[in-house]
């Protein structure tokens, strides 16, 4: 005789009412799921007095699906690929039970609809099933319909976001060095990010579509936005449109839209900052052996001595660490510049970061002109780096 507990009994009845009457329901790929929803994610805050943006909408249609997320300041709207559709609609998921489902799963394929107020999850051996909050509530996340943007190739736009970010000051008070300023003109796109003590401009072309004024088109955009817009531009991406508006700007790229306000706040005059010097020694040298170098030397430097000297003179570039309580470095690079000695302390991590961003090989200018004023370090490809000396007392 075969027998059924209660529990194996309620989990058949409510199967049964579940499939009455479901109000939306697909199946996917759940690998192109997890992809697309761990991006929406991060947009959701993990605390707000707003409940509902604690979460994540998906909207499912007859074209496919997308997945919508907010705090208010910056939203997302991303496509799932691979979707077979078998009945459009909407549910709110939670970013932890959700995301936890579809990270543990052992299923290639997985099958998702809503049901007397339930979102339920079902794959070849398993089946979740998740209280759901109603969609209605969920606020709108504002998606591309501009008639008048720029667009340019989502690599150039990655690298500008790359080469400037680190460069901006999120934890200090002045809001305008914590984001991106963006300005746009009839040929070319300029971003800059800077902290007082550093400042990094990357620039290159871009394309005006429509009848668009380009003569007020400087925004700055939050760092958390430009870090949402670089990790969803993917490889398979390959024009994006921007659009700067008053408020807030868009970024549309093959499968994600992004929104962000924009920071208020003035920006410092960068090109006040970039120097212009008649007698500086410029020196051409390779990231790769630079790194190498900066790395050993940095070796005994502290939270408290983070200056390392940079010595150019008779054919070598010598850096010289020193720490009371760690101990000195001294090495050695070669270098073209065979004149009289200039020597300049510099903040080890400033010049590291510059170099990061960088491929090995490739080569840029190291300026300078006495041990008081600023380096500016750049590339043959638009790209440019000012760090302020430290005191050599220090």
């Amino acid at each position: 005789m075969i027998t059924h507990s209660y529990n194996d009994w309620n989990l058949e009845k409510y199967k049964k009412e579940d499939k009455r009457n479901p109000q939306m329901k697909f199946k996917c790929e759940r690998e192109s799921l997890l992809s697309a929803f761990q991006l929406a994610a991060t947009v959701a805050p993990s605390r707000s007095p707003k409940a509902i943006l604690q979460n994540v909408l998906l909207s499912v249609t007859d074209q496919g699906a997308m997945l919508m997320a907010t705090d208010m300041e910056v939203g997302i709207r991303i496509d799932v690929p691979g979707i077979q559709v078998e009945l459009p609609g909407r549910a709110v998921l939670p970013v932890g039970r959700f995301g936890a489902i579809l990270r543990e799963s052992n299923d290639s394929q997985l099958s998702v609809e809503t049901a007397s107020q339930n979102t339920i999850v079902r794959g070849e051996r398993s089946e979740f099933k998740l209280p759901a909050e109603d969609p209605d509530e969920f606020p709108e996340v504002v998606g591309f319909d501009e008639q008048q943007y720029y667009e340019l190739p989502a690599k150039l736009l990655r690298e500008l976001i790359r080469r400037t970010i680190f460069a901006t000051d999120t934890e200090s008070g002045r809001y305008a060095l914590g984001g991106i300023l963006i300005e746009c003109e009839e040929d070319k796109i300029i971003a800059v990010g800077t902290d007082g003590r550093r400042l990094a401009k990357m620039e290159g072309p871009v394309q005006v579509v429509g009848d668009r004024d380009v003569s007020d088109s400087a925004t700055i955009v939050p760092a958390k936005a430009m870090q949402l817009i670089a990790r969803s531009l993917g490889d398979e991406d390959g024009d994006v449109q921007v659009a700067a508006r008053t408020n807030d700007i868009l970024v549309k790229g093959t499968r994600a839209t992004i929104y962000s306000r924009l920071v208020d706040g003035r920006f410092p005059k960068w090109r006040d900052v970039f120097p212009t010097r008649q007698d500086a020694v410029q020196v051409e040298m390779a990231v790769g052996p630079v790194n190498a170098a900066l790395r050993q030397a940095a070796i005994v430097t502290s939270e408290d001595s983070r200056g390392i000297d940079f010595a150019f003179g008779e054919g070598t570039l010598v850096l010289t660490g020193s720490t009371a309580e760690v101990g000195e470095s001294r090495i050695e690079l070669p270098i073209t510049y065979d004149r009289s000695s200039i020597t300049l302390a510099l903040d080890h991590r400033f010049v590291a970061d510059f170099l990061k961003v960088l491929d090995s090989e490739k080569v840029f200018t190291f300026e300078i002109e006495n041990e008081e004023s600023a380096a500016l370090l750049t590339t043959d490809d638009g790209y440019g780096y000012v760090i302020m000396p430290l005191a050599r007392d220090r």
